[in-house]
């Protein structure tokens, strides 16, 4: 009886140990290894081509931001959850397997994410000689996750950019419409910020812009 005690209190621990660590890691794991990064930097992209500087407020896009990645992460979420923490909560299964079980689903979307040319680069940079002869799930997690980080950072800025163009095109319209007409002390960006912002809102940008994001995941 004595033991069977010790052993539970000691898995208790072990599993309070495994809870509170997930807890720390959180923001790390939800930076790194989500779809998080994308969506709030091609958000911080619309902003700034917009030329808005606080509007709308960090906090809201981060919020936004959050909410899409829990969407497109769901079915993730979802497998991680029937197959690794209710086995583990109903006790079936050791802390390993758990932590086993769980990473998986989470790198299968990051190599569905990540570019070859990414993981292929990793993959080189490598010192392990066994890393070069694995492939696919096989691969550690030190390879897979610079490797969809770095994949994150291209498409992100690639989003940007097509972002910034109809944006600037407006802005190139109402500089040479102010230069011809000689009111070269006003400055274009306070003329053409309505405009831009009439075209984002009748275009609806938002649900565009959304739309893009999650279907960029699949």
């Amino acid at each position: 009886m004595i033991d069977i005690a010790i052993n539970g209190g000691a898995s208790d621990v072990i599993r309070i140990i495994v809870i509170l660590t997930i807890i720390t890691l959180a923001p790390f794991l939800l930076l790194m290894m989500t779809c998080f990064t994308r969506i709030i930097i091609v958000l911080g992209f619309l902003r700034q081509a917009m030329g808005l500087q606080q509007t709308p407020p960090t906090q809201v896009l981060i919020g936004l931001a959050l909410f899409i990645t829990f969407f497109i992460m769901s079915p993730v979420l979802s497998e991680i959850n029937e197959t690794a923490l209710q086995p583990y909560n109903e006790r079936e299964i050791e802390t390993t397997v758990f932590l086993e079980r769980a990473a998986e689903p989470i790198k299968e979307f990051m190599l569905t994410q990540a570019g070859t040319d990414e993981v292929n680069f990793f993959r080189g940079l490598s010192r392990e000689p066994a890393v070069a002869e694995l492939s696919g799930m096989q691969l550690p997690l030190n390879i897979v996750v610079p490797a969809f980080v770095i994949s994150e950072l291209k498409r992100a800025f690639i989003m940007g950019f097509l972002l910034f163009i109809p944006f600037l095109v407006i802005d190139t319209i109402v500089a040479s419409t102010l230069m011809s007409m000689g009111m070269i002390m006003l400055p274009p960006v306070m003329i053409s910020m309505p405009f831009k912002i009439l075209l984002f809102v009748v275009v609806d940008g938002w649900s565009l812009l959304v739309n893009t994001l999650v279907m960029s995941f699949n």
